[in-house]
């Protein structure tokens, strides 16, 4: 049942509205002045509120200053009120209605902004999800660890992410690329823009360039219909070309073209389009020896080598395993909504005794693992036996 406050200080206006409201199934308060209305309207929560613009103590415009602003308010204005009443919509009144009040129009604008208010409180509960699945989102793009190898990339992120300047990733496969990646576009002045990311590996050599540039209509078998690619996509925003070291060479001169020009071509036009994107890059190859075997063009690389990034291997940071350790269990216990797990001393000892070829992400698979596998408290045999 849908509740509804009635402010006004003469009885018989807010006396009458209570019984017709009643009438029609909603639950009625009544206060008399803006004071008595604006104490009612902290303590409960209400649907729906009406409020005349001429009281004593407290007028409609003050009262709707301070009342919390979750639900609709209507104010009732009198004769030669109609100024005041115009005032109150610009201060966030939801309407207003003039007396003598009109019974049908009541009922209809009452109906409109109970209906209007539980739209607002469904698109302000979807807004917090958001904003708490993009917490989730922010916490797992963290850099955990001090060691100084780690603490040497964030120096260079912080330097690096609020300027123009494009940045090659380099670093070994589960190291986390991606992370300093995102990292750089959430810290830039780009941030409110798109982050696209493109894994170049993962795309067949005769798709890459619709990928990357779009296509028009017709211009091969199976275009449909006009596509934008992942440059328009990223207009504005951040382009992150993974595993770029995979990129053939005939993409590799359309990038370096879209990369001096700010413009690109889609596949089947001759119509250049203007883009404004920041490019990142990450490769786990070494690409001065793949410039060497003529598999990497070597103007390309000056184009996006213009600050280096290399994310230390896990074996060059062991002492950040404890604290990784602590992230990671803490991360998927309250994703599988489990209880916390801890792992003895002995048993972090034995993590860092690993080599960690598949690095970051090999050692959070282990902590799953052992979540999963092992007691309350992990020890050092559950690591010699699942990990």
């Amino acid at each position: 049942m849908s509740k509804i406050l009635i402010i006004d200080d003469e009885r018989a206006i807010r006396n009458t509205l209570k019984e017709i409201l009643e009438t029609e199934g909603y639950s009625v308060d009544i206060a008399e002045s803006g004071v008595s209305g604006l104490q009612l309207a902290q303590e409960n929560e209400y649907d729906l509120i009406f409020s005349d613009v001429k009281m004593p103590e407290m007028d409609g415009i003050e009262f709707l200053e301070k009342v919390p602003p979750r639900c609709p308010v209507i104010m009732i204005s009198g004769h030669g009120n109609i100024e005041t009443a115009v005032e109150a919509i610009k201060k966030g009144a939801w309407d207003f209605m003039e007396k003598p009040l009109d019974l049908n129009h009541l009922l209809q604008m009452t109906k409109n902004a109970i209906a209007h208010g539980d739209l607002s409180s469904q698109l302000q509960k979807k807004t917090e999800e958001l904003k708490a699945i993009r917490k989730q989102v922010g916490e797992r793009n963290q850099m955990i660890g001090e060691s100084s190898a780690i603490t040497h990339v964030r120096d260079i992120i912080d330097k690096v992410a609020g300027t123009e300047a494009r940045v090659l990733i380099t670093g070994e496969n589960g190291t986390g690329k991606e992370v300093v990646a995102h990292l750089l576009h959430e810290q830039s002045n780009r941030a409110n823009g798109p982050m696209v990311e493109v894994n170049c590996a993962a795309i067949p050599s005769e798709l890459i360039e619709s990928e990357l540039f779009g296509h028009m209509k017709g211009s091969f078998t199976g275009a449909v219909k006009d596509r934008a690619g992942k440059f328009e996509q990223a207009d504005g925003g951040t382009l992150f070309l993974d595993e770029i070291g995979d990129l053939s060479l005939a993409a590799q001169a359309k990038v370096l073209r879209a990369l001096q020009e700010n413009e690109i071509t889609r596949v089947g036009s001759d119509k250049t389009t203007k883009v404004n994107v920041r490019v990142l890059a990450a490769t786990n190859k070494n690409l001065s020896e793949e410039i060497e075997k003529g598999n990497f063009r070597e103007d390309l690389f000056h184009r996006l080598n213009v600050i280096p990034i290399r994310v230390p291997a896990l074996r060059d940071r062991l002492e950040d395993i404890p604290a990784l350790t602590e992230y990671f269990t803490k991360q998927i216990c309250a994703e599988q909504g489990w209880k916390e797990k801890s792992f003895s001393a002995a048993a972090i000892k034995a993590l860092q005794q690993h080599d960690w070829p598949g690095n970051i992400r090999e050692l959070r698979n282990v902590i799953e693992r052992l979540i999963i596998l092992a007691g309350d408290e992990i020890s050092e045999e559950d690591v010699k036996t699942f990990a």
